[in-house]
């Protein structure tokens, strides 16, 4: 999945003859997922249609303030697509348009909506030669990138004058992977190996039954979403779930008992720099498995149970420079129970949630959250999504590894 999947891309085309290749890069921005609208400066009509990019982009083109042919047309706001837009990418970026974006200048809808945009600005200028290395478009650039804009280097080659040289706009491919590869080395967690558990563990009484919670395994695998869209490399190591994820930067491991749980946590440990334990993983498993189902002879059953290894404490034991991160479910005295869990397992951070608030626990899309970290600090929020808890977890933890 790319980077760009859910992003809402704002594309300025401008009136430059390299305009004609912004079908392709409209393209290019949906297929890999982005959410695409288009605003053209009046001459950039010149060189290519807006049918054609509202067609590939499956939404309106827009060029001007208001529809002059409609005798009642509404405003186009500049302030709604600057709010709208994740990235604004202007290209072509013209000489004049350059310099107009440079100087504050607001003569069409394309510049007002940049002079009210508060995502990151990405420029791909396209010009000829002579142009392009003129004094006052190589001001354009350092004011704009002083501005903290990002400028998309043109490249060398055949320009539509004739000549040979530098000025050429990049290819939308290339534009498409500079502004990836520009996201993925700015996000937070990038170069990160994060390792996350989620889910139940099902512990076998014989090859029909076993003992279990009724734990869906959602919160688990909204942090590895979470941690994978900041940049890190997720192993989400789940019991038996329903829940499905499917990101590049996502490997997922399934496990169905505390052991198997218990090895695979620790075939990735030491390799990793966060590890964030939020599966429900049983205390107790059955002594012994029987080899054939049991059948149902007597009123009553006997079960040995033994206790299970306790993987947070053993990875509290062997941790390093790792970032530990425990979950606590209690249903009486919650903070103290958490305090002494965070304690004696050597946690650098514990999440607790209860039974007792409504909207928190298993099976639900909410989670109602406490954090409590290695210097007992306490930070209580209220009922949220379970992704915006899992956004709340990464940006403590990011906050505590870059402290």
């Amino acid at each position: 999945m790319s980077i760009l999947s859910g992003k809402n891309i704002l594309l300025g085309i401008t009136g430059g003859i390299a305009a004609y290749k912004t079908a392709s890069l409209v393209r290019l921005f949906v297929k890999s997922g982005a959410n695409v609208k288009v605003v053209m400066t009046p001459s950039a009509k010149e060189f290519i249609t807006p049918l054609t990019l509202s067609t590939l982009s499956n939404n309106p083109v827009q060029s001007s303030f208001t529809n002059e042919e409609d005798d009642n047309a509404i405003w186009n706001s500049h302030v709604e697509l600057g709010l709208w837009a994740d990235i604004f990418v202007v290209a072509p970026a013209t000489a004049n348009t350059m310099s107009k974006m440079a100087n504050g200048v607001c003569d069409n809808l394309l510049l007002a909506t940049y002079l009210s945009a508060k995502c990151p600005v990405y420029f791909a200028p396209a010009m000829d030669l002579d142009m392009y290395k003129h004094p006052t478009t190589l001001e354009s650039f350092n004011k704009l990138k002083a501005f903290e804009n990002i400028m998309i280097p043109a490249t060398s080659g055949e320009l539509a004058s004739g000549l040979v040289g530098e000025g050429r706009m990049a290819e939308p491919e290339d534009i498409v992977s500079f502004i990836e590869q520009d996201i993925l080395g700015k996000l937070p967690l990038r170069g990160k190996k994060v390792l996350i558990t989620a889910g139940p563990t099902y512990e076998a009484i014989d090859p029909v039954r076993f003992i279990g919670n009724h734990s869906s395994g959602k919160m688990g695998f909204e942090i590895a979403k979470a941690a994978a869209n900041l940049g890190a490399q997720v192993v989400l190591i789940t019991g038996p779930t329903h829940e499905k994820v499917s990101h590049s930067n996502i490997d997922v491991l399934p496990v169905v008992s505390a052991q198997d749980m218990y090895n695979e946590v620790h075939k990735h440990f030491e390799s990793s720099n966060i590890a964030i334990l939020s599966a429900a993983v049983a205390d107790f498993t059955p002594k012994e498995v029987a080899s054939q189902k049991i059948k149902k002879k007597s009123e009553t059953l006997t079960l040995e149970l033994e206790k299970t290894k306790d993987i947070l404490a053993s990875l509290g034991d062997i941790k390093k420079s790792q970032y530990l991160v425990g979950f606590a479910l209690e249903t009486n005295n919650e903070l103290e129970n958490a305090k002494g869990k965070l304690k004696r397992k050597n946690l650098n951070l514990i999440v607790l949630n209860s039974l007792n608030d409504k909207g928190a626990g298993f099976k639900t899309d909410t989670n109602k959250v406490t954090f409590i970290d290695d210097k007992e600090t306490i930070t209580a929020f209220q009922l949220k999504s379970k992704r915006e808890v899992a956004s709340d977890l990464l940006n403590k933890i990011i906050s505590e590894i870059d402290a």
